[in-house]
């Protein structure tokens, strides 16, 4: 094992947790916060104003797809400039501001511009942010550093509903909570741009960027993988309407805007909760085991949840517990996915692999979305929900045939390079 330079010892508890990384925590934490507010919210502020689950499948899925998209672009920048901090800082303020602006408007095409702007920069936001995470601490803490962003993002998550079911209690209108999102989303720009800093690069002797890999350089396992994802994500429709449905089952009538729908905005925290519980346990055990095995079982957890909707979804009880498992499969598909990936395909390979993961993702998403949406307006949730089950089994179906050609990967091994 090759030891460490004398100058770059390891660093303490206490250094690495430096002005850098808290400014990234936190901004995670406050945006967030921030925008998960808005999304609890989403589908009853829509329902106000006459738009159906049809129009929440539409705007949540066409914003799926343009945050995956941005995740690329964003990777590609960050690979061409220097200076990644105002970028990401940009990131940050275009979706506090757009976000703000829903509550400006009342019309579907106005709203799905919005969201998909929010959305946007999002995930513009994303790989820059996780490399001034890398540039802030020593290598040997890349996974405290990483947990603890993603802790800040779950708790976010979890604040952000919590925060907009105290509103609804209280008895605040769905405009005003979202016109509130602005002050968290403004102050996570400010924490990314203020807090942070950003390592200079040598513009002397700088490596140029490598070429994008040929796609034949890619092993055949991972199309086969892709295609997998993607029938999975066809019944991976948007959590949101999980919302929805809560607000449906209790609020007892098709009127949203009683004082029971903020129970829809907990169950939603509920969720986000279990989720963040549930992604390091699931790691853990995929580590020890198997990568690939564990989310084929996450993905089979999903397949369940989406079976369970479909049967009772006019059950509050039965909704409740739909909620509880959609975040532990949640769970294991965003932890693993990426995981399984990184297996499958040399370092070299990973930017790009990430990449058309996210494309994958974000297709059958958005597909699945708007389907769920239509089937839900038509008073068909058996159709929408059986529908997105169906194409779910397909994907674990898929997967389970192709394990045989995963385990042979792992026994000859991509050629990772260190």
């Amino acid at each position: 094992m090759t030891s460490l330079p004398a100058k770059d010892p390891v660093p303490s508890a206490r250094r690495w947790i430096t002005p850098a990384v808290v400014g990234i925590v936190l901004a995670t934490f406050l945006s967030d916060f921030s925008h998960e507010m808005c999304t609890a919210v989403l589908p009853l502020y829509l329902a106000s104003l006459q738009l159906g689950p049809s129009a929440l499948g539409l705007i949540e899925g066409v914003a799926d797809f343009l945050v995956s998209l941005s995740k690329l672009a964003g990777g590609i920048v960050g690979h061409h400039v220097q200076r990644k901090r105002p970028l990401a800082s940009l990131g940050y303020l275009v979706t506090a501001v757009a976000t703000w602006g829903l509550a400006l408007v009342s019309s579907l095409a106005a709203m799905m511009t919005l969201r998909g702007a929010a959305w946007i920069g999002r995930g513009f936001r994303g790989p820059l942010r996780d490399a001034l995470l890398a540039d802030a601490v020593d290598a040997t803490h890349y996974g405290r550093a990483y947990g603890l962003e993603r802790a800040g993002d779950m708790l976010g998550a979890v604040a952000g509903p919590l925060a907009a079911t105290l509103l609804l209690w209280a008895g605040w209108e769905f405009r005003s909570v979202i016109l509130w999102t602005l002050l968290p989303g403004l102050l996570a720009a400010g924490a990314m741009f203020f807090l942070t800093s950003e390592r200079g690069w040598p513009r002397a002797g700088e490596p140029a960027p490598m070429a994008p890999p040929a796609r034949r350089s890619f092993p055949p396992v991972f199309w086969l993988f892709l295609i997998g994802v993607l029938f999975f994500g066809l019944g991976d429709f948007s959590r949101t309407f999980l919302v929805w449905l809560a607000a449906q089952q209790f609020s007892g009538s098709a009127d949203l805007a009683g004082g029971t729908v903020s129970m829809a905005a907990l169950l939603y925290a509920l969720h986000n909760l279990v989720s963040a519980g549930a992604a390091y346990p699931i790691g853990h055990v995929a580590d020890r085991r198997s990568k690939f095995r564990t989310l084929l079982c996450g993905y089979g957890l999903g397949v369940l949840t989406n079976l369970l909707l479909a049967l009772f979804s006019g059950s509050a009880a039965w909704l409740v517990a739909v909620i509880g498992l959609s975040g532990v499969y949640i769970a294991a598909e965003e932890t693993l996915e990426k995981a399984v990936v990184a297996d499958m395909l040399p370092r070299e390979l990973h930017s790009l692999g990430f990449g058309l993961l996210a494309c994958a993702n974000a297709v059958g998403d958005m597909a699945s979305s708007i389907s769920v949406g239509f089937l839900l307006e038509t008073h068909h949730p058996g159709w929408a929900f059986g529908i997105a089950a169906s194409t779910g089994a397909l994907g674990v179906l898929w997967l389970a045939l192709m394990s045989r050609q995963v385990s042979e990967l792992r026994v000859s091994g991509p050629s990772h390079a260190d």
